[in-house]
């Protein structure tokens, strides 16, 4: 199991490895970061916004406490000690708040000047990798074009191959139509198929025949002359059409030497003693 499950871990990077292009995870990656700047962001005006409203809670009740005051002066004026006791009161409550907020807007705004300067430093990250992502990317490219010409030149690319591979078969089925017509072309020219286009030439054809039949009459008296059974051959220019009709030399000269027998005539039939 440890050897199969290596086998396809290898098999699966290799298949990813061929599939997978540098540009496109570039980009990725560079798509990756700019969301990461945009949450950085959002986060910085997030806190921005709590920040704000603090400080607008701050006002509010900062408003409270000078109005309470106001009214507890005029309730001690007005010889109402209670009223202005109850309005000090409630002043100190709400500066307890403002107190709490202020504290809380600190905090806010020293995780803003915090956030803000992440940004800045991932903004300025950001821009140097998109910097060198097109650079690469344009190296990449270029030595890809590279790639692809010597390919090109050197006739090992995939598209260079299919191309020499239809004119390897472009040129064989070429040669295989000229050879089927040069045998049409003889098969046409010894009689054996009949030529249904045209009319057909019968001098022509006995003519070729005749040539035939001489220049296989010549080869046998070629080879009875190596053999020493008769001359040697005369020209085919020289014998014509008539050699093959011609009794060969041998017989000839056979038929000079030996004439033929004459028939013996018949005797008449005699008894026995009579006289000749």
């Amino acid at each position: 199991m440890k050897r199969l499950s290596l086998i396809f871990r290898s098999k699966a990077n290799r298949a990813l490895d061929k599939m997978e292009d540098p540009r496109e995870t570039l980009d990725y990656s560079y798509q990756r970061q700019l969301e990461l700047l945009q949450k950085v962001r959002r986060g910085v005006a997030d806190v921005a916004t709590s920040r704000k409203r603090v400080e607008l809670q701050i006002n509010q009740l900062e408003q409270q406490t000078r109005r309470l005051e106001d009214q507890g002066r005029k309730a001690l004026a007005a010889g109402r000690e209670d009223l202005a006791r109850e309005a000090l009161t409630r002043r100190g409550a709400l500066q307890s708040q403002i107190a709490d907020l202020r504290i809380q807007h600190d905090n806010l705004q020293g995780e803003e000047e915090k956030l803000t300067t992440a940004s800045h430093r991932l903004q300025a990250k950001v821009d140097a990798f998109r910097t060198k992502k097109e650079t690469i990317k344009a190296t990449y490219t270029a030595a890809e074009a590279q790639t692809r010409i010597n390919e090109a030149f050197s006739g090992i690319s995939e598209e260079m191959g299919d191309v020499g591979l239809a004119i390897q078969r472009a040129e064989d089925k070429t040669a295989q139509m000229q050879a089927r017509a040069g045998a049409i072309d003889e098969l046409l020219a010894s009689g054996a198929l009949d030529d249904f286009t045209g009319q057909r030439d019968d001098i022509q054809a006995e003519l070729d025949r005749m040539g035939a039949t001489t220049d296989v009459e010549l080869e046998l008296q070629r080879m009875k002359a190596e053999l020493g059974q008769g001359p040697a051959p005369r020209d085919a220019i020289e014998a014509g059409p008539q050699q093959a009709q011609q009794a060969p030399p041998t017989q000839q000269h056979q038929a000079q030497q030996y004439p033929p027998m004459q028939p013996q005539q018949a005797q008449p039939y005699r008894q026995p003693g009579e006289g000749a």
